[in-house]
């Protein structure tokens, strides 16, 4: 165990994660050349194509140290086991899972953009879990590196001395050898008794259709041997290990893993239920006398309906979803039914770039399209009996006559950029129905803005227009910061006079009004034309605030006419117009998916 060592690596999204990873895996021969390339640990293609890291990845790298200085580390081999975090704050889940599974963590920060708002926080979440921090300056080598004044800043954010902080540049090489010995000198090894009672703590999961669940897990106490009889904590299911091994870049079989290790098991699970991220597996005949603590449970922040686009595909989606949910803890679920949709399920994520990548893996994976729901948040709704109760869908409102008042989560949002986009970044959270809580310069021009703001109003577009507006300088992070009482009221969308339950909205009063004319008008663009007008409609209660009309497809009757009495032109009209309303009895609205997306982008 002394010759082990366990770290992640967190960082703000583009800082250079996965760059340095490669450069970790070409130094210490991890990888081989015929099998390098970018990214390499970045295994779906929707992580290549978009540039970012959606799942935490492990591997395990051998690396021979040889001290350059008096250490105090003797010199060998060393077993080095990484953990490549993502860095958007959508995947904050995954970072803290990585966390929990090490003893220390580099902390890459970028040269020419300094400390960015998720830096911040991931670096938090390392110091909540005691892990040693070492801070790695990235991009040294590019021309607009400010090296002196982002080490200044990473001095006053976690108190380090200048000489701590290491240089290099993960694209070139240059400095990366030294962030290995730091890593084997300054991280401490795994804590643990390898005679002790197993304790396995499961990080993470994946469906493999051949082998069945298999389960990553680092071995906190006692030692795990091939076709040992195994028992999960929480759930109290008994397996037999089949097989364990260590996680290099293709799973590698061994006969044992004692304690400080990272590895995989395989024992032939099938149902998804039975792994739980944050489970504890431990010995049949010599169990453990408690589970390993250290996981919170995921609270999803935004919420949709997925629903498949034919009715028959509603239990591929169900297992789809489960298979998923393996790969990807944060990702919560739950059945419900919509008078326009059909049934579906109600599905919780973190943020829209999560609810966006899950709806890409969903189509990729597993070949099921579905079609989303306006995203939304949960409020409390208190009744005037007193009652409580967590709504997550404007459709399971209760009536607007018994509502005593509504709460809404509030979060506590960090804003960090220059000061020239200060003024249009004030404007859009105070339009955002933000409460400026305090502003403070960081280091140069560079400073911190301090937000109280409703999270239904930043889960639309808030992240896309302040990218936009600041020109991508402004980096974004938030937490939850408990509920507010509102003035919010559900704001409902007819078709013909029949409400369409997907697109119904809770929105601010002073902003329905304006709100639902603009979904009234975007609608009436989006919707195809039928053969009898279509009135497009939106509500607050039975007080109709916004009409547009989808003019209908006409034939023309009096085209045979030339002329002749008017009364023979008003036939044809009259027996017209009575085919078209028996027609709009019968027919119904076809919502296009594109319909339900436009709301989020409707500016």
């Amino acid at each position: 165990m002394e010759n082990i060592r366990n770290f992640c690596i967190i960082a703000h999204i583009d800082h250079g994660k996965s760059t340095l990873a490669d450069r970790l895996l070409e130094i210490t021969n991890t990888v081989e050349k015929k099998d390098m390339e970018n990214q390499v640990l970045d295994d779906m293609d929707l992580e290549k194509e978009r540039g970012i890291t959606i799942k935490s990845h492990a591997i395990q790298m051998n690396y021979h140290y040889a001290p350059t200085t008096s250490s105090g580390i003797s010199a060998g081999n060393y077993v080095l086991n990484l953990i490549d975090t993502p860095g958007h704050v959508d995947f904050s889940y995954e970072v803290s899972r990585s966390i929990a599974a090490c003893e220390g963590a580099l902390l890459v920060i970028d040269a020419s953009q300094g400390v960015q708002a998720q830096t911040i926080s991931n670096l938090y979440m390392a110091l909540e879990h005691d892990l040693t921090i070492i801070p790695v300056l990235n991009k040294c080598d590019m021309d607009s590196a400010m090296p002196e004044m982002v080490e200044d800043e990473i001095i006053d954010l976690i108190g380090c001395k200048r000489e701590e902080i290491l240089r290099c540049s993960a694209k070139t090489g240059d400095g990366v050898e030294q962030i290995l010995q730091a890593i084997v000198e300054r991280i401490p090894a795994p804590k643990g008794d390898v005679n002790a009672p197993l304790q396995c703590l499961i990080f993470d999961s994946v469906f493999n259709s051949f082998r069945g669940i298999i389960a990553y897990f680092k071995v906190v106490n006692g030692t795990l041997h091939t076709r040992d009889a195994v028992k999960f904590f929480n759930t109290g299911k008994e397996y037999e290990a089949e097989e364990i091994g260590v996680l290099k870049l293709n799973m590698q079989p061994t006969q044992e893993l004692s304690a400080g290790t990272v590895g995989y098991i395989i024992s032939g699970i099938k149902n998804s239920s039975e792994v739980k991220v944050g489970d504890t597996i431990t010995h049949v005949k010599r169990p453990c006398e408690k589970s390993i603590e250290g996981f919170e449970e995921v609270k999803p922040m935004v919420f949709a309906g997925v629903y498949p686009i034919e009715s028959s595909e509603y239990e591929n989606l169900r297992s789809s979803l489960e298979k998923l949910q393996l790969n990807d803890a944060s990702l919560t679920f739950t059945p419900e039914s919509s008078v326009a949709l059909g049934f579906g399920f109600r599905c919780g994520f973190l943020g829209l770039l999560h609810m966006e990548i899950i709806q890409e893996r969903l189509e990729r994976e597993f070949d099921m399209e579905v079609i989303t729901t306006v995203p939304n948040v949960s409020y409390n709704v208190y009744t005037k009996d007193g009652s409580k109760t967590e709504v997550h869908n404007p459709a399971g409102m209760p009536d607007l006559t018994i509502i005593d008042h509504i709460e809404e989560p509030y979060i506590r949002a960090s804003i960090i950029t220059t000061s020239t986009y200060i003024g249009p970044i004030m404007t859009l959270c105070l339009d955002k129905r933000g409460e400026l809580i305090k502003q403070e310069f960081i280091s140069g021009n560079r400073l911190e803005l301090l937000f109280d703001m409703p999270l239904g109003e930043i889960v639309i577009d808030f992240y896309d227009k302040l990218k936009s507006i600041s020109r991508g300088y402004a980096s974004f992070d938030w937490h939850q910061n408990g509920y507010r009482t509102s003035n919010l009221i559900k704001l409902d969308i007819l078709l013909n006079g029949e409400p369409v339950d997907a697109l119904s909205t809770l929105t601010h009063r002073d902003n329905a009004m304006d709100f639902g004319r603009r979904m009234c008008e975007k609608l009436k663009e989006l919707l195809p034309r039928q053969q009898f007008d279509i009135a497009i409609q939106a509500a607050i209660g039975a007080k109709i605030i916004a009409r547009e009309t989808v003019k209908q497809v006409r034939k023309d009757v009096l085209a045979k006419c030339y002329g002749g009495d008017v009364s023979r032109k008003r036939k044809l009209l009259e027996k017209q117009k009575k085919g078209k309303k028996r027609m709009k009895q019968i027919g119904n609205v076809e919502v296009p998916q594109k319909a339900f997306l436009a709301v989020l982008k409707l500016d």
